[in-house]
C-alpha cells in the first residue's frame, strides 16, 4: 500500500478475488530516519511514492480495537482469520486503553479481559501499519469514548499527516437493532477524513449474505457488526462469516495499493 497514490489505468479491469494472487510489496511506512539510513545502505532501494522499495515482507492489517463485553473481539479474531487467509498479507490485534475504572468497569458487569493476549497499541504504532480495521461498540449512535480517547490520541500524527493514504475501515457493535450499526460507522469517518486516510467500506461484497432477512443479523455496507443485547448474546455464524469476509476484502484492497509501479 503507498500512501498518497493513485491506481494506474490498465486495459483489464482486475477484481478482487484475482488481487489475493498478487505478490506483496516491499518494505515501507518507515520513518524518514529510517528510510535515510535504509538509502546509505541499501544502493539498488530506490524511494518511491513517499515509502522505501525494499526486500519484500508481509503487508500488515491492524485490526485495533475496544471490546467491553467481547462482541468486537470475537469479530476481530474472525476478520484476523479472513486477511491471514490472503498470501503476501498477515493481520495484527491490538487493543487500546481502558479509560474505565476498575470499580464502574465491575458496577457494570464487564468480565475480565485476558490482557496478555492482545497487546495495547500507541497512536505511534499506527504508521507502521498497512492498512487498518478499527471496531468499536456504540454509545448513542457513535463510536465508544474509550476508541475515541484514542483518535484524540493521535494529534501528532495528524500534524504530521502521517497516516494520509492508509485503507482503513470499521466494524461494530450495537445493543439494539436501531442501536447504531450503520451510523456508528458513517460518523466515525470523520476520523479517517482529518488524517487523510481512505476509508473502504465493504458495500455488498459479501453478495446473498447481505440480502437475507430470515434472521437477526448485525452488519451493513459500511463494514461487519454484532448485536450484543443486554450483553449476553453470542455473535452468529453470519455475522461472523461478514466478519470474516471484510478482513479477506480489506487484504485484497492493501494488496492493490502496495503493488510495486
Amino acid at each position: 500500500m503507498g500512501k498518497g497514490c493513485g491506481c494506474v489505468p490498465s486495459k483489464k479491469k482486475e477484481s478482487i478475488t484475482d488481487l489475493d494472487h498478487d505478490p506483496p510489496d516491499p518494505d515501507r511506512n518507515r520513518s524518514v530516519s529510517d528510510q535515510n539510513r535504509s538509502a546509505a545502505t541499501e544502493t539498488t532501494t530506490p524511494i518511491q511514492d513517499g515509502h522505501v522499495k525494499g526486500a519484500h515482507r508481509k503487508l500488515r492489517i491492524f485490526i485495533v480495537f475496544y471490546s467491553m463485553y467481547g462482541h468486537v473481539e470475537l469479530l476481530a479474531r474472525r476478520m484476523k482469520k479472513g486477511v491471514d487467509s490472503t498470501d503476501g498479507v498477515e493481520g495484527v490485534l491490538f487493543r487500546v486503553p481502558e479509560t474505565l475504572s476498575k470499580e464502574v468497569l465491575d458496577q457494570m458487569k464487564v468480565p475480565q479481559k485476558d490482557d496478555e493476549s492482545v497487546s495495547l497499541i500507541s497512536a505511534e504504532e499506527l504508521v507502521e501499519a498497512d492498512g487498518l480495521l478499527f471496531g468499536f461498540p456504540a454509545r448513542y449512535g457513535c463510536m465508544a469514548a474509550q476508541m475515541k480517547a484514542f483518535f484524540d490520541s493521535t494529534g501528532q500524527l495528524w500534524r504530521e499527516q502521517r497516516l494520509a493514504g492508509v485503507p482503513a475501515g470499521f466494524f461494530v457493535s450495537t445493543g439494539t437493532q436501531g442501536g447504531g450499526q450503520e451510523t456508528t460507522a458513517w460518523t466515525a469517518i470523520t476520523q479517517l477524513a482529518h488524517h487523510g486516510m481512505l476509508y473502504i467500506p465493504i458495500g455488498y461484497t459479501f453478495g446473498a449474505g447481505m440480502f437475507k432477512m430470515d434472521s437477526i443479523r448485525g452488519g451493513s455496507p459500511y463494514g461487519a457488526g454484532v448485536f450484543s443485547g443486554d450483553g449476553t448474546r453470542e455473535p452468529s455464524e453470519v455475522e461472523l462469516a461478514l466478519a470474516e469476509h471484510q478482513g479477506k476484502y480489506m487484504a485484497a484492497i492493501v494488496k492493490r495499493f502496495s503493488k510495486p509501479r
